[in-house]
């Protein structure tokens, strides 16, 4: 094996084995990370650390990208898995695969979804990842709309502020093609996705709700039903 894709091997494993360490401490310390503890737990002292990562921060996002991504690939492949015909289907296949996957690995779920990390600006190639979920209700939305099953109501009001950003975001890679009112539809459906997700794995319906699995598919169904989907 030629000495340069070794070193590159080499290099690719020890960035690796830096993250697992980094989740590990998440699961204790939060997105409070140091890259000193990070590197004591390697046995490596910390100014070997930072020929992998320059930063806090860049290990930060490095983690970010990858539970964006991993969220989005879990997500895709349960949505995947139905047929495309099938609106309800694949809706509640998406909704499972977001909540399955948080509840899997609830402190990257922490990392991308709760309280944000003092002092940290993620940067502009988190975007794309963070969208990933977000488009995938978008396209059952738009399949729907083109196959006359999703329709924007008559007469359906939307304060005029809100209807600037709408027509803003439908012209983003992705939404567009869509009624403002449809896409009005699917942005309540995203928050509302992960808020209930949140108030679960952070406690908020603890002592409220006992059989979550048959509450969220309860939710989910009326989120898909106010989408337009039936």
């Amino acid at each position: 094996m030629p000495a340069q894709t070794l070193r590159a091997r080499v290099r690719a494993e020890m960035i690796e084995e830096i993250k697992t360490t980094a989740r590990r401490h998440l699961a204790v310390d939060g997105a409070n990370l140091s890259l000193r503890a990070v590197a004591r737990d390697l046995g490596m002292v910390s100014s070997a650390v930072y020929r992998y990562f320059a930063s806090r921060d860049e290990l930060l996002t490095a983690l970010i990208l990858d539970a964006y991504n991993s969220l989005g690939v879990a997500t895709e492949q349960a949505e995947g898995a139905v047929a495309r015909s099938d609106l309800p289907g694949r809706w509640l296949a998406t909704c499972r695969g977001v909540r399955d996957w948080a509840r899997a690995n609830p402190h990257e779920y922490a990392l991308i979804y709760g309280s944000p990390v003092p002092g940290y600006a993620a940067p502009q190639d988190t975007i794309a990842p963070a969208s990933r979920v977000a488009l995938l209700l978008v396209a059952i939305l738009r399949d729907g709309h083109e196959r006359g099953r999703v329709r924007a109501e008559r007469g359906e009001r939307i304060p005029r502020v809100v209807r600037t950003q709408l027509a803003q975001l439908g012209r983003q890679p992705g939404l567009g093609g869509l009624p403002e009112a449809v896409l009005a539809r699917g942005v309540t459906a995203w928050v509302h996705l992960f808020g209930l997700i949140n108030f679960e794995l952070f406690g908020r319906l603890d002592d409220v709700i006992d059989d979550l699995d048959t509450y969220f598919d309860y939710e989910m169904g009326t989120l898909a039903r106010h989408a337009g989907i039936s």
